[in-house]
């Protein structure tokens, strides 16, 4: 007779390796959020420099030109850097690094975006005891 426990367990993965619940790398080094995170800011980069050359060459084929620009050196660049940057840390280090720049920074963006959870505190810590704790584990008192 089986037991509801093993009816449970049938067909079902009690073990998964750890490797499978990270992202995979995509491109030299990045993972899917990380290389849009950069294709992003690269953007938004070649779009800011292309506007004022689109103007100055009266071509509108500039703007678009250097955004694809931008992005290509934008992955490339960012993306040996952040690989650099993140070699020996965990997965989740790049979004925890924004996290607390921009609650140092910005506390009033940072609340919208998870970082007023961060310790921001600076100093030395101690974990030391009151002085009226009694040690229980000597027996004395």
């Amino acid at each position: 007779m089986v037991t509801s426990t093993e009816h449970l367990r049938d067909g079902l993965v009690t073990f998964l390796p750890h490797r499978l619940n990270r992202q995979p790398v995509v491109v030299r080094g990045l993972t899917a959020d990380e290389l849009w995170f950069c294709a992003g800011l690269s953007a938004a980069a070649g779009f800011a420099l292309g506007l004022p050359l689109a103007l100055v060459a009266r071509s509108i084929a500039v703007i678009p030109t250097l955004i694809v620009v931008s992005i290509a050196m934008g992955i490339f660049v960012g993306g040996g850097f952040l690989r650099r940057q993140k070699r020996g840390r965990p997965d989740t280090w790049l979004r925890r690094q924004l996290q607390w720049w921009l609650a140092l920074r910005y506390p009033v963006l940072a609340q919208h975006l998870g970082g007023h959870h961060l310790i921001t505190r600076s100093g030395y810590w101690s974990p030391r005891r009151p002085s009226s704790h009694k040690d229980s584990r000597r027996g004395t008192t």
